[in-house]
């Protein structure tokens, strides 16, 4: 018997309307009874029921919702400065993952390294223990030693952060940011931080050798004998200074390891995170 038109979508209606309305195994079957109808039914109930079945949550690309509140818990949580002082831009905090750094990214990074206005206090520090230790006698001592000891040590810092965050960074494709581990027993966090003198992140996420810093840093000191008298260009100060470069840089990553540690007991967490 040939159905007419008219009541085969009266009848759709109905039939949809019921499935849509229980939403349960009974509607199905009398939906699925229908087979004989024409195919356009067919798809339209279909597809009708596909629609209403599936949550957009559950889609590959949908948005999800931050943590946030007291149910996250934070670990290895960067700021920008230590103590709101110190600059910390190449510390990127525990579990995130950031995009392949570009070449004007890792120079821009070594130029706030080199003259933020922080950048005044290492090498204060590292020129009054040169100047105790009489480290370059050509120098001399008072003001105006110390005064030569400072400028030689700002400039070796600013070279170093050069050749190792930018210029070595840019030839290699590595990644010149700190990645926090952040969990952890000390041991295991202070081991990791030191490692990264050697192990680093190469612009496609994966570990590789860190040519960046030890060959960078090699390549820092020997820069520095251009501006230093030419009775201190010798391979044995060469090879202290690039030693001391590398010790520098691996006590800097392990303050940076566990600075969100002491910023969370300290101060709360509350200095601005990264």
């Amino acid at each position: 018997m040939k159905i007419k038109s008219g009541h085969s979508l009266c009848a759709t209606n109905l039939f949809l309307s019921l499935y849509l309305f229980c939403g349960n195994a009974g509607a199905q079957n009398r939906l699925n009874s229908l087979s004989d109808k024409p195919a356009a039914f067919k798809t339209v109930s279909i597809d009708t029921a596909s629609s209403s079945s599936l949550d957009n949550s559950d889609l590959p690309d949908a948005p999800q919702a931050p943590i946030s509140g007291p149910v996250a818990k934070q670990e290895g949580v960067q700021t920008k400065r230590i103590l709101g002082i110190f600059p910390n831009f190449r510390a990127v905090s525990a579990n995130v993952h950031l995009p392949p750094q570009t070449p004007l990214e890792k120079f821009k990074t070594a130029t706030q390294d080199s003259f933020d206005y922080s950048s005044i206090f290492l090498p204060a520090a590292v020129a009054g223990i040169n100047q105790a230790t009489n480290s370059t006698p050509e120098f001399r001592q008072g003001a105006a030693g110390y005064g030569r000891y400072y400028w030689h040590a700002f400039a070796d810092q600013a070279v170093e952060n050069y050749t190792v965050e930018a210029i070595f960074p840019v030839i290699t494709r590595e990644d010149n940011r700190y990645y926090t581990l952040g969990h952890g027993g000390f041991m295991k966090r202070a081991g990791y931080s030191l490692s990264r003198v050697v192990i680093t992140r190469n612009d496609a996420g994966n570990e590789t050798f860190n040519i960046s810093e030890i060959v960078g840093a090699g390549a820092g000191a020997g820069l520095s004998n251009l501006y230093y008298p030419s009775r201190e260009r010798t391979f044995g100060n060469t090879a202290s200074k690039w030693g001391s470069n590398i010790g520098i840089d691996a006590g800097t990553f392990l303050f940076h390891e566990f600075w969100p540690d002491i910023n969370h007991k300290l101060f709360h967490g509350k200095q601005p995170s990264q």
